[in-house]
């Protein structure tokens, strides 16, 4: 049974109220153009229904704003208008349609499907009693429950203005709930440009919800990145939406720019009819304004609820600009103003989903320390921008620059701009800095991305390899990456931490080849050598595994463990008989320059409680190449101890004859290449007679290495050489097997 039967009853009541509504002259008022209307929704299957009720509420304001209706034949069509429609804040329901529970099913639609919560619902029927009114209010979310023969045009009106109420008091709580729920996720972003957009969104919606308004104002922020300090819409809703990003000289409306321009001049909160505006200042001097459309008249309750709002909201303002500064430095440099390693990576990331003609260069600024040095930081700092300004006005097109490390440079773009010789070019004039000019070079290693399989900071490292092998060449070289590069540094990289891990695991031993007398054969000492046997129980010659620890540092805990080893050794030895056995432990440079070097020696022979002369340090003949001044200086603390000292390796260097005199070294030690070719060639004889014969005129004992034969050991005899070691006496052994070859050798005196 249709509604449309009980409306034909009440027909005369209603023409009535209507015609009574329409000649009442207090009731229709004139709507202002501006006056944002109450969307109401009529859903009835009479067609005299929607025009009644439209034109009882013909005129009519509620809350300030006219109403403006919508309508719908059917529940289906009102599913369909409700899915695409926005901001409807009433419906007006038929019960009975289609079907006898049509109207009921369409509200279950709007709460459970649409999830429309806040439209408030007024169910409207012809046939009293046919759905019960309080079971019907219970069960569903409806405002209102009534039958068409009470809506008169002066109850409709009531109730149409208690349901828009209920309506904006809904809204303004969804508003307030989503204000904050941007802001706390603004807060956890804090920082990139949508985090502080969402936070400004935020505050304009949470603000027009405390008012009591729907959101329609915008964000100004002072630009950090401009000098001037220009303006910039952060933020917009509403009327203003089309706003954001721009610039506050571009606000195309005049009355805006005129508000938020005096807002930022007299740094304080003021309305203007209808307009709110809100100061916020923030770190280093900048400020940001927000400004609202309040269609209303603000209260006393409104000014004091907008004063808390501000005090809350400024330190958010604060910490989201404050990150904002934190996240640029943590991917700009801001000496030079480029991006930083960080952000380069990800640029690189970015390039190699299309590699294709596009290069990587690393740029090494040479002896770039020693500018330091020699003019100050400040002055470095200069050239280091002045070699930036020079990259970028010549290379800057269609390429990407960061600054990698202090003085190395990252460029990325098409391979015709980013190469070695481009690069090169950039160094060919001097640099002009601060009135001084300079002539600078730099090294660069190059990596072509469509040749390599390498990610991200894998793709630094590849230039680095290219970089390094550019050094070895020649300074101001260029060097591109081949796989077998990054092979060789992976081998080497997996080699210093494999040694790393014996090191600590106590893989790494000492053993121990003896030295004799040439003359007599009488062993005299030994020199301690350092082994590694990984834990597969394979060897890595010390050629392989020195030199890298060497340049990792590691030579120090490593070359004290040797140290310790050797003197502990020699307490052994001396509790067995041996006491004048002196055994001879490498030293490396970094040992050498360490500030705890000589106390290392003196903890050594006192917790082994040996003396000094059973102990001799062999240090390289170029180490005693060193600054005279430093090298004389740790000679003597030496001495001060009771070692002795030998110059290993004496031959392959450029010794200075006045300089090795003032050393007043004990021993020298002639490199094992030149004992192979003493007999073998001419130069070699000649070369192992000059050191033979230098020593001998210093004072100094004269040690060959490397002999194999006897005569070889004849050979070097002959020349006037002391003592030697090698093959022909012995191999180096273990500390064990050390002590039964000693006494086994029927020349070795224990006392």
């Amino acid at each position: 049974m249709s509604d449309r039967q009980h409306s034909s009853n009440s027909a005369v009541v209603e023409d009535d109220d209507v015609m009574q509504f329409l000649d009442d002259p207090e009731t229709a008022r004139e709507i202002p153009p501006t006056a944002r209307p109450w969307r109401v929704l009529i859903v009835d299957d009479d067609t005299d229904v929607h025009k009644a009720t439209e034109l009882a509420m013909q005129g009519l304001m509620v809350e300030g704003q006219p109403l403006t209706f919508l309508h719908a034949r059917s529940a289906q069509e009102a599913e369909r208008l409700l899915s695409r429609e926005q901001d409807i804040a009433v419906v007006l329901l038929d019960v009975v349609m289609e079907s006898d529970d049509a109207g009921l099913q369409l509200v279950r639609y709007i709460r459970d499907e649409l999830q429309l919560q806040a439209v408030r619902i007024v169910l409207r029927t012809g046939q009293p009693g046919y759905a019960p009114e309080i079971e019907t209010i219970q069960a569903y979310d409806i405002n209102d429950y009534k039958t068409k023969s009470e809506l008169t045009r002066t109850r409709l009106y009531t109730v149409l203005t208690a349901a828009i109420r209920s309506y904006r008091q809904i809204r303004a709580l969804e508003a307030s709930r989503e204000g904050m729920e941007m802001i706390v996720e603004a807060s956890a972003e804090l920082g990139r440009l949508r985090g502080m957009q969402g936070f400004a969104e935020g505050v304009i919606t949470l603000l027009s919800a405390l008012l009591g308004t729907l959101p329609d104002g915008l964000v100004c922020l002072q630009s950090e990145n401009d000098p001037s300090g220009e303006a910039r819409v952060i933020a917009a809703a509403g009327q203003y939406s089309a706003l954001v990003t721009r610039p506050l000289r571009h606000v195309p409306v005049p009355r805006v720019r005129e508000l938020l321009s005096r807002c930022f001049t007299l740094a304080d909160h003021f309305n203007d009819d209808g307009c709110v505006l809100m100061y916020f200042g923030l770190p280093n001097g900048r400020a940001m304004v927000v400004l609202l459309e309040v269609p209303r008249p603000l209260g006393e309750l409104d000014l004091a609820m907008m004063r808390a709002f501000s005090a809350n909201i400024a330190a958010g303002f604060e910490n989201v600009v404050l990150y904002n500064q934190l996240s640029d430095q943590a991917y700009n440099d801001p000496l030079l103003q480029l991006p930083n390693r960080t952000r380069f990576i990800e640029v690189l990331e970015q390039n190699l989903k299309s590699p294709d003609g596009i290069t990587l260069a690393l740029i090494d600024l040479d002896d770039f320390a020693d500018i330091n040095d020699a003019f100050g930081h400040r002055f470095g700092d200069l050239v280091l921008q002045a070699v930036t300004l020079r990259m970028a006005e010549q290379l800057g097109h269609n390429t990407a620059m960061a600054r990698i490390s202090s003085n190395a440079f990252g460029l990325l773009g098409p391979e015709e701009v980013v190469n070695g010789d481009r690069i090169a070019e950039l160094f060919n004039d001097p640099f002009t800095v601060s009135g001084e000019r300079l002539q600078l070079s730099a090294t660069t290693g190059l990596v072509r991305l469509a040749e390599s399989r390498a990610l991200g900071s894998e793709l630094l490292l590849d230039a680095q390899i290219a970089l390094k092998r550019a050094k070895a060449i020649n300074r101001g070289a260029s060097q591109y990456f081949r796989a077998e590069m990054g092979i060789d540094a992976r081998e080497r990289f997996k080699l210093l931490k494999g040694l790393r891990a014996s090191f600590e695991e106590r893989r790494l031993f000492v053993v121990y080849q003896p030295q004799v007398a040439l003359a007599t054969q009488q062993v005299i000492g030994a020199e301690a050598l350092l082994r590694w046997r990984t834990s597969d129980g394979q060897f890595v010659p010390p050629d392989q595994f020195i030199p890298l620890a060497e340049q990792s540092g590691l030579i120090v805990p490593i070359g004290e463990f040797v140290l310790r080893t050797a003197c502990f050794q020699i307490a052994q030895l001396r509790r067995n008989g041996f006491h004048d056995f002196r055994i001879a432990v490498n030293i490396s440079l970094a040992q050498f320059r360490h500030p705890g070097f000589i106390d290392s020696i003196r903890r050594a022979l006192t917790d082994a409680e040996i003396p000094g002369a059973a102990l001799e340090l062999e240090i390289t003949e170029s180490m005693a190449m060193e600054e005279i001044s430093t090298v004389l200086r740790v000679l003597a603390e030496i001495r001060s101890t009771g070692a002795t000292v030998a110059i290993d390796d004496f031959g392959t260097g450029f010794s200075s004859l006045s300089q090795l005199r003032r050393l007043d070294v004990e021993r020298l030690k002639i490199d094992r290449a030149f004992v192979h070719e003493a007999q073998s060639s001419a130069a070699g004889a000649t070369i192992a007679q000059l050191v033979v014969n230098l020593g001998c005129s210093l004072g100094m004992r004269v040690v060959a290495e490397g002999i194999e034969t006897e005569e070889q050991r004849q050979h070097l005899l002959a020349l006037g050489c002391h003592e030697g070691q090698g093959w022909l006496f012995a191999r180096p052994m273990p500390a064990d097997q050390l002590e039964d070859w000693l006494r086994n050798r029927p020349n070795t005196s224990a006392a």
